[in-house]
């Protein structure tokens, strides 16, 4: 998953540009590269792996400039060299994208064919010559984006600087996120609210077809009708002190200690610990005509939805479905009137969960999503929004995204029960109560770090690891043998624990 970051302004863009790009390091990239103006004049640095691979080029070869762009990359098309690292650039033009253009084959024969010479294995230099092109043919840098923009197929986030023009960044988003960020004579763009943390909170999300004129003075945002239209600037609540790893050695270690607090938190907006009773946000349908939910999510989410799904089933008495995101859509599924659809994401910009939900609004269900960041484009795109509290996960691998997900969809089955019936009054109390607890017994589990390194001294060992797991124990092994996978490279696999004896009880040997 790319990482963009810009700026324009007053300030010297390198060091803002490289900060920038370190926060965006979570999201994982194989290259990364800056992009300024210097007089008018494109400059580059661009290296293979990490960033401080970067660095120590700039350091060799330093770079300067009030105006600048800058990427992680998560190679796609093309191989992870510093030849297909962004920015890609030619003499007019210079840019940084996220996502994938799925006609830059086409564009490349014949763009290829009018005299434009192709320097990389990438889709995204067919944006580049795209948009010279047009400049060539005297358009203005906004008037060749326009253009250009209605030739592109796919899903991008696109940054973009001109030669000659020093006081420019034009930004725009298909499927892709992409925020503007306010600040005090000067403008930044960011993938998300995280890169741009430290440097404002004041936040406006450009919504799908969006594109952006950006200078140090401010915005004007177009719609993909190239209409100008107002997108409204929010206050984040992310801030640079919550980003950083305090004193653990990484911030997936800081994130497992987090999950008490944050579930602590999550609670809190829910449920009522004084008089033990579920208060969900208001919702524009009657939960007690529901006759079917569909859960849709991805990965860690995923699992997460299926854990409730056991608990929408027999807490709530709703029957539900649950599908990975990226295959929803395949299925021609036949949606019940009246159903209601529950997306899971913890960024809320996960595109396999926002194209099923767009699917399924088509089909006219009612949506509920559990996301982690309020202002994402699922939760703007949703009839209700049930927000975590887990704060900024910068961990690759899930962790308190994952239990704050199970802590919301457990107040969210225990008040659909309620509301519905299923429940008394008592029983909701005694859920609510349990659920009270659930910070302390997180704590006490992380109270046990030398019998769970004695624990990982053994599972080293192991060439392929087994998870087990009946009811809801049976989605946790799957989260468990996806961690195990993601950490340490072990192949690991999660099964019920009811299916041992259908196959997989003959891969047992020493070794497992």
């Amino acid at each position: 998953m790319c990482g963009i970051i810009g700026m324009v302004g007053k300030s010297d863009a390198p060091p803002l540009l490289m900060d920038g790009l370190k926060r965006l390091e979570y999201r994982g990239y194989d290259s990364a590269g800056i992009a300024t103006l210097v007089n008018g004049c494109i400059e580059r640095r661009r290296a293979e792996g990490k960033i401080t691979n970067l660095e120590a080029l700039i350091g060799d070869e330093p770079i300067a400039g009030n105006i600048g762009i800058g990427h992680t990359r998560w190679a796609t098309h093309g191989s992870p060299t510093e030849a297909n690292a962004h920015p890609h650039a030619d003499d007019r033009v210079v840019l940084v994208h996220n996502g994938i253009i799925e006609n830059f084959q086409e564009l490349r024969q014949e763009l290829g064919q009018a005299g434009h010479n192709f320097q990389t294995d990438t889709d995204t230099e067919a944006v580049v010559h795209l948009i010279s092109s047009y400049l060539a043919q005297g358009k203005s840098p906004a008037d060749a984006v326009a253009a250009s923009l209605k030739r592109l197929e796919g899903a991008f986030a696109l940054a973009i600087l001109f030669a000659g023009h020093n006081d420019l960044i034009i930004a725009a988003r298909r499927g892709s996120p992409l925020a503007i960020g306010y600040g005090d004579g000067e403008i930044y763009i960011g993938s998300d609210a995280l890169a741009l943390a430290p440097l404002t909170q004041r936040i406006s999300y450009l919504e799908e077809g969006d594109w952006a004129e950006i200078t140090a003075d401010g915005a004007v945002v177009h719609d993909e009708t190239d209409a100008v239209v107002e997108r409204d600037v929010q206050q984040t609540s992310t801030s640079g002190a919550m980003i950083g790893k305090g004193n653990f050695p990484h911030f997936m270690l800081k994130e497992i200690y987090e999950q008490p607090a944050v579930i602590g938190d999550t609670l809190q907006t829910i449920l009522n610990p004084w008089n033990e009773v579920i208060t969900l946000p208001d919702m524009p349908f009657d939960l007690t005509k529901i006759p079917r939910i569909a859960i849709v999510a991805c990965g860690t989410s995923f699992h997460a939805g299926m854990v409730a799904r056991y608990w929408f089933e027999t807490v709530a008495g709703i029957p539900c479905d649950i599908d990975i995101a990226s295959e929803f859509r395949y299925r021609t599924v036949e949606m019940q009137q009246g159903g209601l659809s529950l997306f899971i994401s913890q960024s809320g910009e996960t595109a396999d969960t926002l194209a099923a939900l767009r699917y399924a609004k088509d089909k006219g269900q009612q949506i509920v999503s559990v996301v982690n960041v309020a202002e994402s484009s699922m939760a703007r795109e949703s009839d209700a929004v049930l927000q975590t509290k887990a704060g900024p996960e910068i961990g690759v691998a899930s962790t308190k995204a994952f239990t704050t997900q199970l802590t919301t969809l457990a107040c969210f089955a225990i008040g659909m029960a309620a509301a519905r019936g299923r429940i008394d009054r008592e029983q909701e109390a005694a859920l609510c109560h349990a659920l009270t607890e659930v910070p302390s017994r997180a704590n006490d589990v992380l109270n046990h770090d030398e019998a769970l390194e004695k624990l990982a001294h053994e599972v080293v060992e192991a060439t392929d690891v087994l998870y087990l797991g009946r009811g809801t124990g049976y989605p946790i092994a799957l989260e468990g043998a996806l961690k195990l996978k993601e950490i340490s490279y072990i192949h690991a696999e999660g099964y019920a624990a009811g299916e041992m004896k259908h196959g997989p009880i003959a891969l047992i040997d020493e070794h497992v």
